[in-house]
């Protein structure tokens, strides 16, 4: 089973760096690894191009920055697919390339492209995406760990190797 986990968002903004920073902290516990079963990426787009990054993986492990005014800032959420429709069902876009995730992997799955049978995503949720900063704020940087060994444990619990 190949498995992406890819980190979401902007190295340059504060909390929205969260994703990328996970996903650098995961690559760092699993390497070096011979085998190419678990890929680690980094990625600052969505839509058509988030899709295409996700082509020919059996399963994709997503972390990314989630603002929600009714959870801590901080707080670590396991997700699917569904559950993040759920929480926006309104489709926006000034482009097809700025489309949802979910439109998207529907486009793509009616082109009968190699897409991941299973996505899950970890979302941390944050106050601050769009101040420049190097650091997420204190109580984001402080779900770091938790992000990262729960993305781990997935990681691992499906044939991902050893740590």
């Amino acid at each position: 089973m190949r498995t992406l986990v890819l980190g979401l968002g902007n190295p340059i903004l504060t909390d929205d760096s969260v994703g990328v920073r996970v996903a650098e902290e995961v690559r760092a516990a699993l390497a070096p690894r011979p085998e190419d079963l678990v890929v680690v990426e980094t990625a600052s787009l969505g839509g058509l191009a988030l899709m295409e990054m996700l082509i020919g993986y059996d399963r994709a492990i997503l972390i990314d920055a989630l603002c929600r005014s009714d959870q801590a800032p901080g707080s670590l959420l396991r997700l699917s697919l569904r559950d993040v429709q759920a929480l926006n069902p309104t489709e926006r876009s000034v482009s097809p390339h700025d489309t949802s995730l979910g439109v998207a992997l529907d486009l793509g799955r009616q082109m009968g492209l190699p897409l991941p049978e299973e996505i899950v995503i970890y979302a941390i949720t944050v106050t601050d995406v769009l101040d420049f900063g190097e650091q997420p704020t204190p109580p984001v940087a402080a779900a770091i760990p938790a992000a990262v060994n729960a993305v781990l444990a997935e990681v691992l619990a499906r044939g991902g190797g050893e740590v």
